[in-house]
């Protein structure tokens, strides 16, 4: 289990996480979500013992990364694909990477056929890998050591669609035999179909976490309107609250039908009601992070 508490780190006067509290629990995949600068990297980052917090903490099963005795029979670690020795080959990674974990050699053969990489490509060297071979090879490492824990930045980039729909798979049937899984990424439809719990992330703070049927069932009402902030005004002096996004739609807890009456009486025209339920993933992190997203700042 990863737990992080109050975690907070600064850059000279820059918050990049603020007071970030969340739980990644066995047996489930924990989307970890936000825009570019939203500050997941950080936390991920200080998770695995890259980056120290300037308050809080962040542990595994209740230990710090960093007083793990060997951290890859406990941790397996993807941050960034291209952080590889360009010039050594998958196979030779593989093979540091057992050795320094005190790993039986046979591991490397079952890592690479595990991932899809052919014996051919695994005596290549990294530099002429694609990005797509690089993540399989990060994720060979990350699993090297059999961990019960995995942390994933971005792992689905640059897999085409048989690559993701693979490591889906893979995560899934790892968290179904108990591990820990917290994954970060900009693919959200990914995201949706494989995550069993969500933790949302914008401005460096959580704007929401929870279970992902949850999340999406509490999601309420969206409205889109020629006129959103007349809606806006007409809902208020109902009395019914609502959040006006940067991509012109509204969001309130109140059902389809009230949103329909008030539009209706303040003669404001609809261009489209329904339950934010049906909107999925992609329609509610976009409303929750709506301040953060720089193209929406700049529209």
């Amino acid at each position: 289990m990863i737990t992080v508490e109050s975690l907070t780190r600064r850059y000279a006067g820059f918050t990049a996480v603020d007071d970030v509290s969340f739980t990644a629990r066995p047996g489930r995949v924990t989307g970890f979500l936000g825009p570019n600068g939203a500050g997941k990297s950080t936390t991920l980052r200080v998770v695995v013992g890259l980056t120290a917090p300037t308050a809080g903490s962040a542990t595994i099963d209740g230990v710090r990364f960093a007083d793990l005795p060997n951290p890859g029979r406990e941790v397996g670690v993807l941050l960034d694909a291209s952080a590889q020795h360009a010039g050594r080959t998958g196979r030779e990674i593989l093979t540091l990477a057992s050795d320094t974990m005190g790993l039986p050699r046979r591991r490397v053969d079952e890592m690479v056929e595990l991932v899809g990489l052919t014996p051919t490509e695994a005596k290549r060297r990294v530099r002429n890998y694609s990005l797509g071979m690089r993540q399989r090879l990060g994720l060979a490492t990350a699993l090297l050591g059999d961990p019960r824990v995995l942390i994933l930045d971005e792992p689905a980039n640059g897999l085409d669609p048989a690559g993701i729909r693979w490591m889906r798979d893979l995560l899934a049937g790892f968290a179904q035999r108990g591990g820990t899984v917290l994954l970060s990424s900009h693919l959200l439809h990914e995201v949706e179909v494989v995550a069993d719990d969500l933790v949302v992330i914008g401005n460096g703070r959580i704007v929401a976490s929870g279970s992902k049927d949850e999340l999406l069932a509490a999601a309420g009402t969206l409205a889109r309107s020629t006129s959103p902030r007349d809606l806006a005004h007409a809902l208020e002096q109902a009395g019914i609250p609502s959040t006006l996004a940067g991509d012109g739609s509204l969001r309130t807890d109140a059902d389809p039908a009230t949103v329909g009456a008030v539009a209706l009486a303040a003669g404001v025209a609809l261009t489209e009601l329904r339950s934010a339920e049906a909107a999925g993933l992609e329609d509610m992190f976009l409303s929750l992070t709506a301040d953060t997203q720089r193209e929406g700042a700049a529209a």
